[in-house]
């Protein structure tokens, strides 16, 4: 069904879920006639695509999670045969077998399109530059990035992650308007600049599009007065699509607009999988609309957010997210996102924003330390003592865990080339 984006993005309610359920129904059609392990499930839980008479109807049908992505590897979840497929991204694998997705080229072209969508919203358009510093190769920002720049018209600097000193040089010898970029990444390249003698504000860059990892309010705030640039958040995953499922628009800065002609979302309650009502926070489940290779029927993403109605558009949008039910940490009884603890830090003109948290056992005790780093302007000892000691007393009166601070020198902490990894748990080591 071809709709026209500005028709769509400003369609009323009723008219976006005659869409969704046309498609859905396709959708878990789809899934369950190509992918056994879809017709299994669906069976199991007794079920069948011809039950979805509303919308509502989904929260009849099983979920699916990342394992089943790890069961069934490589290609058992694809609903093509696997000469169809003309790409194919995985994940690193870092905890297990990688989970493999897959596109035909419809699915890429859908894909460049939403990442199109994505960067319009965000305040670009055709002639912009865009340098892509998301990673490429199987991962999915760079690639997702790519091509959705060159479909919206704009000239792509395909630089990738990593060498900090070139990606300074080609910014500053090219000059492109939009940067997209995971934000910690963001924030080591505002380093990067500095420590070269230039002032990241007196950039080229107008434009941050930011995601891959949950990032905080005060961590725009900090790109965006570094940097001199508008600051905005694109979501997306690699079993659901890939960057450009939502974007927020940078009118509003409200939060991510979610893409809901193509993906639909649910909140559900992390423990009993209840679907919750628009405003309440859960966590976040997607079903794919459009996906031909990899059609995804309720996957649980483990982002903990809510939905909140459309602005800049009729589709919803998603707020920030507080966390991932996986990434929590649990010390001492206590639920601990890392997101509660990277508020604390950007508020703190002491601390620089690059901090993990590292996770020991001693005995039958956890303990929780926070590894950040003061401001490169912080060089007294009794400011830096002053500023671990604040930190430590708000983390235990605000989030109420009680930790250890490791407050390094500028640089101390190390910096990631793409997701920055917030959380080291030792426990099993």
């Amino acid at each position: 069904m071809s709709v026209k984006e500005d028709a769509i993005l400003n369609a009323s309610r009723d008219e976006l879920q005659g869409l969704q359920l046309e498609r859905m129904r396709w959708s878990l059609a789809h899934a369950y006639n190509n992918v056994p392990f879809y017709k299994k499930s669906f069976d199991e839980a007794g079920v069948h695509p011809d039950d979805l008479k509303s919308l509502s109807d989904l929260a009849k049908f099983p979920f699916t999670v990342k394992q089943d992505l790890r069961d069934n590897y490589p290609f058992d979840m694809f609903a093509v045969p696997r000469e169809k497929v003309a790409r194919l991204h995985a994940s690193s694998g870092t905890t297990g077998k990688p989970t493999v997705v897959g596109y035909t080229m419809k699915d890429i072209n859908t894909w460049a399109d939403v990442v199109a969508r994505s960067i319009r919203a965000a305040g670009g358009k055709a002639g912009d530059m865009v340098h892509v510093a998301y990673g490429y190769g199987l991962f999915t920002g760079g690639l997702g990035a790519h091509y959705g720049a060159e479909r919206c018209g704009c000239t792509v600097v395909p630089m990738s992650g990593g060498a900090t000193d070139k990606q300074v040089q080609l910014i500053q010898d090219f000059k492109p308007s939009i940067i997209m970029v995971t934000p910690s990444y963001m924030l080591a390249l505002a380093d990067g600049f500095e420590r070269l003698g230039i002032d990241p504000a007196s950039t080229s860059l107008k434009i941050g599009i930011h995601g891959a990892e949950p990032w905080t309010a005060e961590m725009r705030q900090e790109i965006e007065a570094r940097f001199n640039i508008d600051a905005v958040d694109i979501y997306g995953l690699s079993e659901v699509m890939g960057p450009g499922v939502g974007q927020e628009f940078r009118s509003t800065k409200d939060g991510p607009t979610l893409w809901e002609d193509h993906f639909y979302p649910e909140i559900i309650d992390p423990e009993t999988g209840e679907v919750l009502p628009d405003g309440e926070e859960g966590e976040l489940v997607f079903t794919s609309l459009t996906k031909e290779a990899l059609p995804i029927i309720r996957y649980r993403t483990r982002d903990l957010t809510r939905l909140l109605p459309g602005s800049a558009s009729t589709m919803r949008r998603m707020d920030r997210i507080r966390g991932r039910s996986d990434d929590m940490m649990i010390i001492r009884g206590v639920n601990v996102f890392p997101t509660q603890i990277e508020d604390l830090i950007c508020q703190d003109p002491r601390l620089a924003p690059h901090y993990y948290c590292e996770i020991n056992r001693t005995g039958r005790m956890d303990t929780l330390t926070v590894v950040t780093e003061v401001s490169a302007g912080v060089t007294g000892d009794e400011d830096k003592a002053a500023a671990a000691v604040s930190l430590q007393k708000k983390i235990k009166d605000l989030i109420g865990v009680s930790t250890k601070i490791d407050l390094r020198e500028p640089g101390g902490v190390p910096r990631s080339e793409g997701k920055a990894r917030r959380v080291v748990d030792n426990r099993g080591n």
